[in-house]
């Protein structure tokens, strides 16, 4: 599972590498809370990028509310490395897709494509067999390109229709390389779903079940359903249990 993949980070997009990094300098303080970050022309030099770049990596630390940004420039966010207060059970955070909050704050290769999913899978997703669907492939890579966890998920029928962010991801088109589904659990709340989460955690079966050097395996089979019964999105997640903990939040 966490075999080295030589190609891994090379395929990563560059914002994502540069977000990446600050990341780590924001949440581990080395770039202190309400600290000015340098001007984008000092990190494009920095990263070896273009300021466009440094541009769409500031735009999803904004969004993740790391930073912030005014007519003086790019701050650390004031609370970006303290713990979030416990919030109500009404207004819980909802769990990250496809694999909680640390497999979204890593670097990762993901992708979309359109395919039949394993037959066994069809009727679940409401679609005739070989029908094509939704694929998202997700990949957590080490800070070496080592793959610390994979996950694939199959949409059904139902979710193509009811979410409209799904939606727009039509055979052929607009399957971007590095498709950003995050929010998709939210996606789902905002479209009047109510959703359940079914998960199994297990151990892969035969010599499988420890990657290169030993590291321990689990694998987690998903099922998120609707409030008619009706499965939305069917994943199987597969870690390495050394090195990628399975933390997992969930609110109705």
């Amino acid at each position: 599972m966490a075999e080295p993949d030589s190609e891994a980070v090379a395929d990563v997009p560059l914002y994502l590498r540069v977000a990446a990094a600050l990341r780590e300098d924001l949440t581990h303080r080395r770039i202190s809370p309400g600290t000015r970050l340098p001007s984008e022309r000092t990190l494009s030099q920095r990263y070896h990028v273009n300021r466009q770049t440094v541009r769409s990596a500031l735009q999803l630390l904004r969004e993740e509310r790391l930073v912030v940004t005014d007519r003086r420039g790019t701050f650390a966010a004031a609370d970006a490395t303290a713990p979030e207060p416990a919030a109500p059970a009404l207004t819980a955070r909802r769990p990250t897709f496809p694999g909680g909050p640390r497999a979204a704050e890593a670097l990762v290769r993901a992708s979309l494509t359109w395919e039949p999913p394993p037959t066994p899978l069809a009727a679940r997703l409401l679609l005739t067999p070989g029908e094509p669907t939704l694929v998202h492939r997700h990949t957590v890579l080490g800070p070496h390109g080592a793959a610390l966890q994979r996950a694939v998920s199959w949409f059904s029928r139902p979710a193509l229709a009811e979410i409209p962010q799904l939606s727009r991801y039509r055979r052929g088109r607009d399957c971007r390389q590095q498709p950003d589904l995050r929010l998709l659990y939210h996606w789902m709340h905002q479209a009047g779903l109510r959703i359940t989460h079914r998960e199994s955690v297990g151990v892969p079966p035969g010599p499988a079940t420890t990657a290169e050097g030993g590291t321990a395996r689990l694998v987690v089979h998903r099922v998120v359903s609707d409030q008619h019964g009706h499965a939305l999105e069917i994943t199987d997640i597969d870690f390495s249990a050394q090195s990628a903990a399975w933390t997992y939040e969930f609110s109705a």
